[in-house]
């Protein structure tokens, strides 16, 4: 990413913004101002850092004086004005002379209360929304490179799991299996590892269920839901296995589940409303006699962080367009025995999907 690239990004969220009728957009530390200017504070703390982006100004950076030399190294940095603000002074004094007093600002969802409370006093009469719920596609829309970004993360998520299924799962702990894929999701590049689910037998029926201190045994089903960032992007992936040979029951969920992450994944094509996906997964699972026992939307988009929209879901009449990128994971739970997810990161191209998670959909068999 260069200087230009950030500048593109940011003059196209500016028209965004006055699309949606908007003044401007106010960018915090996270994910969004590592989007726009690629600064990544090494400490998110109570102090001020704010980007400024509308339609009357150059972008415009507010930073404590302290931190300044970090920004400076960011490759954004050079297309944006700067203004830094010392401890022991009011930084919303110089935010207050660049913002219009009535306008209405976007403002990144990870703001701190206590900013957003600061700015309003500063300003009575402006307003805010929260980024996703006024521009929800803001960072949906992926460029090549970022696809690229995307599914190398998936390809080194792929390999991670490629490793766990040599491993040992009867006679050890949730926790243990979990310690080693994080491990192997390390050993293929990623900087951080955000979670790593290992939901065995009745745990699997917990869709977001954390690992623990529970002994796998032969005969459980096993969810592995895993993934972090590398490189700045993220992995996000579900396989179910089994300790041994599974009963006809286990077989047959496990074959409903695939067949619905296939026929969403087929449903996949540009125009279609995001909605869908979710339809057609739900559709060959309630068709089977388990609509029920599908309890979450079948997906979400990644990128920057591993949950941003778009979101899969009934009522999300957005069309997908080439670039969005996200996943399809539907499951099956059936409390207090097992559970069966089968997840893959998918992107839209200019006719249809492109996986880019690749291993196996059958049912792999653990020792």
């Amino acid at each position: 990413m260069t200087a230009k690239d950030f500048a593109r990004r940011m003059e196209a969220a500016v028209a965004q913004a006055a699309s949606a009728g908007l003044t401007g957009l106010l960018v915090t530390p996270g994910p969004d101002l590592a989007y726009f200017t690629g600064y990544k504070p090494t400490a998110i703390t109570e102090r001020l850092t704010l980007l400024i982006l509308d339609g009357d100004h150059d972008p415009h950076l507010i930073v404590p004086t302290l931190e300044r030399p970090d920004a400076a190294a960011a490759p954004g940095y050079s297309v944006v004005e700067t203004t830094d603000w010392a401890d022991g002074t009011d930084p919303y004094e110089p935010v207050s002379r660049l913002l219009d007093p009535a306008g209405h600002y976007a403002i990144s969802d990870n703001a701190w209360a206590m900013h957003l409370l600061g700015l309003q006093a500063a300003l009575p009469q402006s307003r805010y929304t929260s980024m996703t719920a006024s521009l929800p596609m803001l960072r949906a829309v992926k460029g090549p490179d970022e696809v690229a970004l995307l599914e190398a993360a998936g390809a080194a998520a792929d390999a991670a799991y490629e490793q766990i299924k040599g491993v040992r799962f009867a006679g050890r702990t949730e926790t243990q299996v979990g310690n080693d894929l994080a491990g192997f999701l390390r050993e293929h590049g990623h900087s951080q590892v955000d979670f790593t689910v290992v939901g065995s037998g009745p745990n699997g029926a917990n869709p977001h269920h954390e690992m623990g201190d529970r002994v796998i045994e032969e005969g459980d089903m096993v969810v592995l839901d895993f993934g972090g960032l590398k490189d700045g992007y993220g992995s996000d992936t579900t396989r179910t296995v089994h300790v041994g040979p599974p009963t006809p029951l286990e077989r047959d969920i496990f074959d409903i589940v695939r067949a619905a992450q296939q026929a969403a994944f087929e449903a996949v094509q540009p125009g279609v409303p995001c909605q869908e996906i979710d339809r057609v997964a739900r559709k060959v699972i309630t068709d089977a006699g388990y609509g029920e026992n599908f309890i979450h939307r079948v997906g979400h988009g990644i990128g920057l962080t591993t949950h941003e929209p778009p979101y899969m879901v009934e009522g999300e009449t957005r069309p997908m367009v080439p670039g969005m990128c996200f996943s399809i994971e539907p499951g099956i739970y059936l409390p207090d025995r097992f559970g069966v997810r089968i997840e893959d990161i998918v992107t839209v191209t200019e006719n249809a999907g492109r996986r880019l998670n690749n291993t196996s959909h059958d049912l792999h068999i653990v020792a």
